[in-house]
């Protein structure tokens, strides 16, 4: 007979049995011995055990307590970590660090504004893992579909030492424990005419410049699409005029008009999709200006003849 197990049922007994059987909190390859299973079937028992659903085992007391274990040992719960804002930090770069959004890290923090400053501590969206043998911030970021850099981030992390039994904090918003793979899908909603207006405004602001560049125009307006200060739109967003004042030139003067190059369409889709070397600036200007509003801003990246600021 096979029974079904279902997980929640079996916390209080989970607990027992780390305190009574320390042996099964022991390393994989410990478990391996004292269970006489393979590691291939260890893993698999972990795989179903971290579903949290329906656990199909066969009745036998090691196995089954060693399941039970193993989801003790290695499941994953969703909490509110703690970020300081450092310098030159944006709500958008934070909301990317913890793949999360801007509008959730408002609304967890009770924010009026994306407006943060440095040494503000913001709770964040993360999730647990508990390192085993053999364990990199490379294998653990590519399980969770994240980068080291987001691991660094979120624990603060700067070398690549960790040791079995150590607690890594995994940026997620989901509510399984598992992050979303990067660049699965675009982070704003669009239509094909949105994608043709953004590439003709790289066009018309970017024509001559790095392709690095011209993705940071479109990066600047996606940024902008995500910020509560702006319309929540592309269109909205590029067509504004905000006290008399267009957002942005070509649209007053009609350069935007221009049909956009190849180069620029392509910017735009991976600026949809995310990308960003400005890594969450909300405007541009070119190095000749001196319109001290904008050159007092904080610089995010210098492309080109471009600057982009914060």
């Amino acid at each position: 007979m096979i029974p079904f197990f279902n997980i929640g049922y079996f916390v209080d007994l989970c607990y027992n049995i780390a305190i009574k059987l320390p042996n099964l909190l022991k390393e994989v390859r410990g478990i391996s011995i004292w269970s006489r299973m393979s590691l291939t079937r260890i893993r698999k028992l972990t795989s179903q055990a971290n579903k949290g659903g329906l656990v199909i085992i066969k009745l036998n007391v090691k196995t089954t307590l060693l399941a039970l274990t193993l989801t003790l040992v290695s499941s994953s719960s969703v909490f509110a970590a703690s970020y300081k804002v450092k310098s030159g930090d944006t709500l958008y770069k934070v909301s990317k660090d913890y793949n999360t959004s801007t509008k959730s890290i408002m609304k967890n923090n009770k924010l009026s504004s994306d407006v943060i400053h440095s040494g503000q501590v913001l709770d964040v969206p993360t999730n647990t893992y508990n390192v085993v043998d053999r364990d990199t911030l490379f294998f653990i970021a590519k399980k969770y579909s994240i980068s080291v850099q987001q691991i660094r981030v979120a624990n603060n992390k700067w070398d690549d030492v960790i040791h079995p039994g150590d607690v890594i904090n995994i940026p997620t918003t989901t509510d399984n424990g598992q992050a979303p793979p990067q660049n699965a899908s675009t982070v704003v909603n669009y239509s094909n005419s949105d994608v043709d207006l953004l590439a003709r405004l790289i066009t018309a602001e970017a024509s001559g410049e790095s392709p690095d560049a011209m993705l940071a125009v479109g990066a600047v307006v996606i940024n902008r699409v995500q910020s509560l200060q702006y319309p929540g739109k592309i269109s909205s967003v590029i067509n504004e005029v905000s006290d008399g004042h267009y957002q942005f030139t070509p649209v007053k003067n009609g350069m935007i008009d221009k049909v956009a190059t190849k180069t620029a369409t392509d910017a735009a889709y991976n600026a949809l999709k995310g990308n960003d070397p400005t890594n969450g600036a909300l405007f541009f200007f070119d190095n000749t200006v001196t319109n001290e509003w904008l050159t007092s801003k904080p610089v995010a990246a210098t492309l080109g003849k471009l600057i982009f600021a914060y």
